[in-house]
């Protein structure tokens, strides 16, 4: 018997088996699976009035609440398509990608619902303006009111459908790292599996409480929106990182696991007043969206007694790709090697490639672009097939990630392909001498990026963020590194700046950094 496998299932299954298990605590709101179930089949019905039909868009820009989580399987059960938006963004990338993505109906959060009126006009295809919040004040023109909507609707299921497990269930947009967003189609079978992973590797279980320091337009939540309610765990929302909101949290709600950015982690980790929390557990942190340093790690399960794993993938793969843990190969108090992106999961055929298509050598030197095959691997770019061939070829998918690997096909991510800093002709990888860089107590944020050079092409910069009471000299940042780093490796100029520009989901945005040194120029090398 071959049944489709669609991520309704993980709902319907947490519903009828843990009806008055709380599935979702989102201040002083505590849903039951029997709760959740009922206002997403409201729901499901409140759109089928409005008359969205199966393959629409429906957009939603929310921090992280029930009302996203909901959103999620409201559209899937009825054949919609979510779109998923980084409520980060300007106007002006939120009117693109709705108007790219042909979005008819949008969700939006009462405190961003401003963003979408400044834009409203250039949005001709929206017909459904829906405002979401717990507090009862009536909306604003122009906008209906979930809970009034929700309040009419039937609480039974709706219609079943007939879907396919490769109909795309959200377009979820790229965040923006080198150039303007793509929209990666992800289905059924994509978010499935990637759950399916995520249970298996990442050991979710059906007693944990899930933290939501991740935004849960990222991929989706990573799949956590379907692994945990899958499991029948709980939900604990987190409309914004705050370090004391997330200790109160994990000492309050009993916090076993969580998902994050290395920049949330730094959070986490340089929090003064930790100790005047009353925690109970031992939280398993995931990290993913950049290598964290050894030193984070370290910091986490010595200093906490808290345990970490790091995770990569993109969202063109669901994401999960890879995983490291201790394991066979991998002591625990091996940081260094811990902070690798680790090895392939199950179902993940992967390979580190030259630029002719050939596995580079196995002796964490050679250099090569991930690649890889499997099921979580997306269904294209949404209205550009360009774009997808250049990404699939030859039987795989090509990250645009530059890594080396081991025998045990442990991935060492070095840069990303436009990342790489050729000076004098020798490639160097800017995360090897950031991690020279954390190492010393003044740093708290760096980024090392290539700049013009006459005589190398290029030569690498550190833009540093100095850690609160440490004052710092370019020269002795330099000194320190060449201390620890071939010398031409080592930054040849520091500049000390306020902040790093970033994703929402933490990932720096390099290339805004480069725009101040290259300004339109295409990135090249003209000297070695």
């Amino acid at each position: 018997m071959q049944v489709p496998l669609l991520v309704d299932d993980f709902l319907r299954r947490a519903v009828q088996c843990y009806a008055d298990k709380t599935a979702i605590v989102d201040g002083d709101i505590r849903l039951s699976y029997a709760d959740l179930g009922e206002r997403v089949n409201r729901f499901s019905r409140v759109l089928l009035d409005l008359g969205v039909e199966r393959g629409d868009r429906v957009c939603i820009l929310s921090p992280n609440s029930h009302f996203f989580l909901e959103s999620f399987y409201a559209t899937s059960q009825i054949g919609a398509i979510l779109v998923p938006l980084n409520y980060r963004l300007a106007g002006a990338e939120h009117e693109y990608i709705l108007n790219h993505a042909g979005v008819r109906t949008v969700l939006v959060d009462w405190e961003y619902a401003p963003v979408v009126d400044e834009i409203r006009s250039s949005l001709p295809n929206v017909r459904e303006w829906i405002v979401a919040r717990d507090d009862g004040a009536p909306p604003s023109p122009g906008w209906q009111d979930w809970e009034t909507l929700l309040a009419k609707a039937a609480p039974s299921a709706p219609p079943r459908l007939e879907i396919d497990e490769n109909e795309v269930v959200s377009i979820n947009y790229t965040s923006g790292t080198t150039a303007r967003p793509k929209g990666v189609m992800l289905t059924h079978r994509n978010l499935y599996i990637n759950a399916y992973s995520l249970i298996a590797h990442l050991g979710i279980r059906h007693d944990d409480v899930e933290l939501w320091t991740l935004p849960m337009f990222h991929c989706n939540g990573w799949g956590g929106v379907y692994a945990l309610t899958g499991m029948g765990g709980t939900h604990v929302v987190l409309r914004a990182v705050e370090d004391r909101r997330i200790f109160q949290l994990i000492a309050d709600e009993g916090v076993t696991f969580a998902c994050m950015a290395p920049a949330v982690l730094r959070t986490i980790l340089d929090f003064p007043d930790r100790d005047a929390f009353d925690i109970s557990t031992n939280p398993r942190f995931t990290v993913a969206g950049a290598p964290p340093p050894a030193a984070f790690i370290e910091r986490l399960e010595v200093e906490l007694g808290w345990s970490f794993i790091q995770l990569y993938g993109l969202t063109e793969t669901s994401p999960f790709l890879t995983t490291s843990v201790p394991d066979h190969h991998t002591p625990a108090d091996d940081f260094a090697r811990r902070s690798r992106a680790g090895i392939p999961g199950i179902g993940v055929d992967l390979a580190v490639l030259d630029s002719e298509g050939e596995p580079v050598a196995m002796d964490n030197s050679e250099i090569g672009e991930i690649c890889v095959r499997s099921n979580v691997v997306f269904g294209g770019y949404y209205e550009q097939p360009e774009a997808t061939d250049a990404a699939v070829y030859d039987g795989y998918f090509h990250t645009g990630d530059l890594a080396v690997w081991d025998a045990t096909r442990s991935i060492h991510i070095v840069d990303r392909q436009k990342d790489v800093i050729i000076t004098g002709g020798e490639n160097v990888s800017s995360p090897e001498i950031e991690d020279a860089l954390y190492q010393h107590p003044g740093v708290l944020e760096c980024a090392v990026i290539g700049v013009p050079h006459e005589k190398w092409g290029e030569t690498p910069k550190a833009l540093v963020v100095s850690r609160p009471g440490h004052a710092m000299e370019e020269a002795e940042l330099i000194a320190f590194c060449r201390d620890r780093l071939a010398h031409f490796k080592c930054p040849t100029s520091i500049e000390f700046i306020e902040a790093l520009p970033r994703t929402a989901t933490g990932k720096l945005q390099k290339f805004k950094l480069r725009e101040k040194y290259w300004g339109d120029s295409d990135r090249r090398v003209s000297g070695g």
